[in-house]
């Protein structure tokens, strides 16, 4: 059996585009832990621009909530920036450009969401920084009027990257309030406190211009102004896993447990903390059993494993491109395994299969060699590795019509 390499290559590339710093360096001193502010000379413009932004306005018929319009800190309706598709379209709430325009014109800020979905660059971007980080990630777009402030200082729940696309803006940054906060944890728990760490003095107070990257661990808090124009920047939201998350899978077995499901004795008195000591001591006993168990089984790994799949799709693929591939392919034609498919391996005397997470395909044994093959690298279609060139075109269509393996 085998898994796929879920960190990328060694020298993980988007991932050091971002920080500019080697990965240990970056895993090591600013994960999770501080800031890290870069400038890449080169900018970010084979990305996204100011272009794509008029294009996916005007053009690409975008529905909330893939966008969003705020200004001066508050949120505004869907109906100042939206209105109904006409016929043909029958939706309500399509992007009005010339409502967004309206908006915009007059201060507002939009917020493109969702751009790993609809911007085919900043998708295949993504893919690879989650396979750097093994973590999902999304992409928003912030786009600024000039000195206007979208937000108030806050806080977000997960990491990001902020990286600067064109105009100028300042931004703000201050030490949190409240580290490392859960997704239930929200700035708004601690708005006062927010408030007044915002009035003292910041970790980072400076003036982004395009090719600077920021790296915000959750919890911290910011604000930014755009300056002298029109600011574009993509905000990618890192949703990192904690060991929070594994305590919880770990207690939610404590369900199969019958001497954790026995009632408390009739009477109990909540009032009287040592009419519970009894109880308190049996229960942890059980959950030091069951965490002792638990450690050893991988059933928590799977069920990680099987939660990140559920967050992060794979590449795309072209369905009426591959239907016509499929009718005449070409011994030569070179086919590569789907970029950020997750699943696994397994071979047996019955055969080898791929376990996907909603299906699991199956080849026969003498198929294996060429299966791990094209887990590694691309093979021309006749010609995998272990098979005659009948037998290679017969497993190539099989995979791409499964949507395992596109062409390159």
């Amino acid at each position: 059996m085998s898994e796929p390499d879920l960190r990328g290559p060694r020298d993980r590339p988007a991932l050091a585009r971002l920080s500019g710093v080697p990965a240990t360096d970056f895993s090591r001193e600013y994960w999770g832990e501080r800031p890290l502010l870069t400038h890449r000379a080169d900018g970010f413009a084979h990305l996204f621009s100011a272009n794509a932004v008029d294009e996916l306005v005007a053009e690409r018929g975008l529905r909330t909530p893939f966008a969003r319009m705020a200004s001066e800190g508050a949120v505004l309706s869907p109906s100042l920036f939206t209105a109904p598709g006409g016929f043909g379209a029958e939706v309500g709430d399509q992007l009005d450009s010339a409502k967004v325009l309206e908006q915009f014109a007059g201060g507002a800020t939009l917020v493109l969401q969702g751009l790993h979905r609809t911007w085919e660059p900043i998708a295949a971007f993504t893919r690879q920084l989650v396979a750097d980080l093994g973590h999902p990630a999304q992409v928003n777009a912030y786009i600024t009027p000039a000195s206007s402030r979208g937000f108030d200082p806050h806080y977000d729940t997960h990491d990001v990257f902020v990286i600067q696309i064109a105009g100028a803006k300042r931004w703000t940054i201050h030490e949190p309030v409240h580290r490392h906060p859960l997704a239930d944890q929200p700035w708004t728990d601690h708005r006062d406190a927010v408030a007044e760490r915002a009035r003292t003095e910041p970790w980072i107070d400076a003036v982004f211009k395009p090719g600077d990257v920021l790296y915000l661990p959750r919890g911290w808090i910011h604000s930014a102004v755009a300056q002298g124009g029109t600011s574009i920047h993509l905000t990618i939201g890192v949703r990192a896993a904690t060991r929070h998350d594994l305590l919880t899978r770990l207690l939610a077995r404590a369900g199969d447990d019958p001497a954790l499901r026995q009632p408390l004795p009739m009477g109990v008195d909540y009032a009287d903390a040592a009419s519970l000591d009894a109880d308190l001591a049996a229960t942890i006993d059980a959950a030091q059993a069951l965490l002792s168990a638990a450690a050893d089984d991988g059933e928590i790994a799977a069920a990680m494993q099987r939660e990140f799949q559920q967050a992060v799709r794979p590449a795309p693929v072209r369905p009426l491109a591959t239907v016509d591939l499929l009718a005449d392919l070409d011994a030569a034609a070179t086919l590569g395994w789907r970029d950020s498919l997750r699943g696994r391996i397994e071979d047996d005397d019955l055969g080898v299969r791929i376990v996907l997470p909603h299906k699991t395909i199956g080849l026969p044994a003498e198929a294996s060699g060429a299966v791990h093959a094209l887990r590694e690298r691309d093979q021309p279609a006749g010609a995998l590795p272990g098979l005659d060139p009948g037998s290679s075109l017969v497993v190539s269509r099989r995979l791409l019509r499964e949507g395992v393996l596109v062409a390159r």
